[in-house]
Parts: structure tokens; sequence; C-alpha cells
């Protein structure tokens, strides 16, 4: 566990440090989420992505009252589904988040959607800056905003997000938003860092770059991730699998294969358009 880096995240008047490879539970149903984090525990995750709309959340907080890693080394995440957005919708549903979880506080609390036709967004954040600085949850944060969106925060409530969790993979690089989240000190987090396992990791670039290093298709893909400092958060419930995508942290690559993954970029989403969301 003292492997992974971690990345700081600004919360009001003060920071907190996030692990950089994180361990999400999408999909994965709520009887074995437990089991799976649990898991996840034992191999040496701390950070753990969950959300309302998964439904897995007891399962979630089933495992942290299981395990013996101390709550203070987890960083927890949850989100605000779509359906629940405004100001005292969020309010409710984070409590039931919390009482799901069986946390009192919550380490990030992101909105999982902006879904701008709902207009919704800003009193949802609100409500979000609201929780933090009541000291329900740790850090603020937003997930698939786009930079329309993320300026429109910025502008109507004088504070960034600490953090975006987007779609991001070499197939979808996104070098626009990630920019922004740059100039505004907005941490980048990756949902889908390997492309959900598709074509991406039979690629012939990233098989080449991962025979020369030994490694895994999907040790080379998390590996341009740490490197292009985004936070990352691959799910499997294969232990073997679940401890490969942990372990990648003691090789580099070199400024010629980040290029050649850089290039592979073709604006190809696995999930949703964010703009389409409703």
């Amino acid at each position: 566990m003292s492997r992974v880096p971690m990345i700081p995240l600004p919360a009001g008047t003060y920071s907190v440090e996030m692990p950089q490879l994180g361990y999400g539970v999408y999909k994965i149903p709520d009887e074995q989420a437990s089991a799976a984090v649990r898991a996840a525990l034992d191999l040496g995750y701390r950070s753990i992505d969950t959300a309302s709309l998964y439904e897995n959340e007891g399962g979630v907080g089933q495992a942290l009252a299981d395990t013996d890693v101390a709550r203070d080394d987890i960083f927890l995440t949850t989100k605000v589904w779509n359906d629940r957005q405004g100001y005292d919708q969020t309010l409710a549903s984070f409590d039931e988040s919390s009482r799901r979880l069986r946390q009192h506080t919550v380490d990030l609390f992101l909105i999982h959607w902006p879904c701008p036709q709902r207009g919704l967004f800003v009193d949802t954040w609100r409500a979000l800056l609201r929780l933090r600085d009541e000291g329900r949850i740790r850090v603020a944060g937003v997930s698939n905003f786009g930079i329309a969106e993320l300026q429109r925060l910025i502008d109507e409530t004088g504070e960034a997000p600490a953090i975006n969790q987007i779609e991001l993979h070499p197939y979808l690089t996104q070098e626009p938003l990630r920019a922004f989240h740059a100039q505004h000190g907005i941490a980048t987090e990756a949902w889908g860092p390997l492309a959900r396992g598709g074509r991406l990791l039979t690629d012939r670039v990233v098989e080449r770059i991962a025979a020369a290093h030994g490694r895994t298709p999907a040790q080379v893909v998390l590996r341009w991730h740490m490197e292009s400092g985004h936070v990352a958060i691959p799910k499997s419930v294969t232990p073997a699998r679940m401890a490969q995508n942990l372990d990648v942290f003691d090789f580099h690559l070199d400024g010629q294969e980040m290029a050649a993954l850089d290039g592979l970029d073709r604006g190809e989403r696995t999930g949703p358009d964010p703009e389409k969301m409703r």
C-alpha cells in the first residue's frame, strides 16, 4: 500500500490526500461487494469508489465494518445520482448513502453526471459545499463534467471542484478537458481506465510496450495513467487481476512510449456522452 502515490486534493481551507490508484465497484452486486472490497483491502487497495446508482453501498459498508484496516487509512468515494439532484434532494441522498455505508463522514462525494438539461447541478454543487463545510464529507467533486459545466460552477460559486472523474484512457485522452483541469487546479480521475477491457488491451502499440517491459497490457495502460498524473479506479472481481492492477509502481514508461500511447486517441467512448445523459 505504501507504494501507491498520494494525490493532494483541495478541501476548502486545507488539503486531503487521495491514493492515485483505487478500486471501483461498478456493476458488482451488493451481495458480492463486501467480499470484493475486503479482498481489495487485503491486497493493499486503500481507495474504494462506489455510488448510489451501483446499489452496493450496503455491501461496501459491510466490508468497511469487517476489515481490520483502520478507517482513517481508507479513502471512500460515493456519488449522488441524477434523479436526486437539487439542493435539498442532494442532502437527503447523502444521508441515505451515509446510512447504507454506515459512515458519518465520506471522504469524497461526487455529482455523478451534470445533466445540464435538468439545470440543477449548480444547486447540487452548493449542497456538496455545505456538506464539506459541515464536516460530513472531506472533499467535494464532480464526475463527467465538461468545460462549460465546470466553468459555470466556478463562475456561480467561486469554487472549482477538487476532482472531476471522467471516462479516460488512451483511446479517449480528453486533452482539452485535462488542460482545463490543470489550469484550475482540478485533479483528473479516470473511470473505465482500461476502456472496459475492450480493444485497447489488444492494440498492437499497447501489446508491444507490454512485451518490452514483461507486463500485461492492462498494467501498461495503468502505468500510462500514473505517469500522466491521473487518479485511476480499475474494477475487477478476480483476485489475480486485482493484484496485477495494483502492481504498476516498479516500472516506468519512457517518453517515446508515453507519446505512442497518447497517439492512440480516437475520441472513442465506452460509456455515455455526458451531454446526452439525463
